[in-house]
């Protein structure tokens, strides 16, 4: 990965496609490997909490509860992105979605890199979600550079998306975390 390879690693949903965000190659070869537009942002995995503001900037109150409530695990935060982000990663939206994920692999992972790897699951976009190192090598395996075999993962939903650049913060989307325990965290207007 430090030298522009991609590789699936497993999270606490499904198989994730990892690259280094900092090598603008390997970015374009994530992009190529899913068949994905260049209009999709990408998400990131961190490796701790601290590295959040490496990442992020505006990072709000919200955004605070919902990382103590639900980090690590399977909420990923959309934050104002910081500079030091790819426009490629954002789509140019100027956000990006960064998780701290419970899954040991993904954070060793990250924080071996430069405190970040994407986290795009590792499938063709618009195919089913891999959940074991079979699944992976049967859709995409020929395209990576590896596999880190971490077991078959749980599969089911993937993480849920909270925009927090947003006040009150809005679900984008609902996976493994309900959007019921998100709405419960007490968030209404807390700038």
């Amino acid at each position: 990965m430090k030298e522009g390879g991609v590789i699936a690693y497993p999270t606490e949903t499904f198989y994730g496609l990892g690259a280094d965000i900092g090598n603008p190659q390997a970015l374009e070869k994530i992009y190529a490997i899913k068949g994905r537009d260049f209009n999709k942002p990408i998400s990131i995995i961190i490796g701790n909490r601290e590295d959040l503001a490496t990442f992020a900037r505006d990072i709000t109150p919200a955004a605070e509860i919902l990382m103590d409530r639900f980090w690590p695990g399977g909420i990923t935060l959309l934050f104002k992105a910081s500079q030091d982000v790819p426009r490629k990663l954002t789509a140019k939206t100027g956000k990006i979605g960064i998780r701290l994920s419970s899954n040991p692999i993904a954070t060793l992972l990250a924080q071996s890199l430069s405190g970040a790897i994407t986290a795009t699951s590792a499938n063709r976009s618009g195919q089913k979600e891999c959940v074991s190192v079979e699944e992976v090598v049967s859709s995409i395996g020929e395209n990576l550079d590896a596999v880190i075999d971490g077991g078959r993962t749980p599969g089911g939903a993937g993480s849920t998306i909270v925009d927090t650049t947003v006040d009150p913060p809005v679900a984008i989307r609902e996976g493994i975390v309900p959007l019921s325990a998100i709405y419960s965290s007490n968030l209404q207007h807390t700038r």
